[in-house]
């Protein structure tokens, strides 16, 4: 609910404007601790990306609230965006966008760090859950830069918005595509944010979309092996279908006005 929202927006702006906090019955402030306005930020900022791998990934619609709250907590207080994208970018280097190279002496299982995958005693992910929880994260990252908090001063620009979302996208179809998640990437984005980007770019937006139709599709084709179709054809039918209908839908999930009376 739009209340429940605010509630929680509020106690977060709280704590960090060094009010004392209500939590587990007791009070809690920054000032209680020399480091404990650094400490909050670090550790709200870990949070939202946790948010990201964890619970967007599975409820996918769940993007919209968190990114909405982060939007608003970024505006009044910097310092956690720039922090969330340092937690973000180690995390999911695809968010930069990135696709880290193997450098001389690195470990196999160090070089899958860098690339994301949770490794545990010399164990990694499956590919499958890994490819979820990057897809949560690129979901949250893409509803975060077309969202504002309804309540804050809106006369100041977005702290990351939209140019943003445009330049991941015209720098992510400069790289080589790779197996499996650059289509899985471009579909999250473009189901989360297309719709906003169109709004904004226009033309600039239809020729990128006509340009990944005709052009970049079949280089991540080529990379791509049968049993690893499943996005890339997702993909496809998403763009050809846009392209039709001159329109991308608006992202399941998106926050309306009656979302705020609730």
């Amino acid at each position: 609910a739009g209340s429940k929202l605010r509630e929680v927006f509020d106690k977060i702006n709280n704590l960090l404007s060094g009010k004392a906090v209500q939590t587990e019955g007791q009070a809690v402030s920054v000032a209680q601790h020399p480091q404990g306005l650094e400490f909050v930020y670090y550790k709200l900022a870990e949070k939202f990306v946790k948010h990201g791998e964890g619970e967007v990934s599975f409820h996918r619609d769940s993007a919209f609230p968190i990114a909405v709250v982060l939007s608003g907590i970024w505006e009044l207080h910097p310092r956690v965006g720039d922090i969330f994208l340092a937690h973000l970018h180690k995390k999911c280097p695809y968010a930069v966008p990135f696709y880290p190279a193997r450098k001389e002496g690195t470990s196999m299982e160090e070089y899958q760090r860098v690339l994301g995958y949770e490794v545990h005693d010399s164990k990694v992910e499956e590919q499958d859950h890994f490819l979820k929880r990057m897809s949560g994260m690129i979901r949250l990252y893409a509803a975060i830069i077309q969202l504002r908090w309804p309540y804050g001063n809106k006369q100041g620009a977005h702290p990351h918005g939209l140019s943003y979302g445009w330049r991941w996208l015209a720098q992510m179809l400069n790289l080589e595509p790779l197996a499996d998640v650059t289509a899985m990437l471009l579909l999250d984005f473009l189901e989360v944010c297309g719709s906003a980007l169109v709004k904004q770019y226009g033309i600039q937006f239809w020729k990128t979309m006509f340009f990944i139709q005709k052009s970049y599709i079949p280089r991540i084709e080529a990379v791509t092996s049968a049993g690893q179709m499943g996005c890339l054809s997702r993909l496809k039918s998403f763009v050809q279908k846009c392209l039709q209908e001159k329109e991308i839908p608006l992202p399941k999930g998106i926050l309306t006005p009656s979302f705020w009376r609730t």
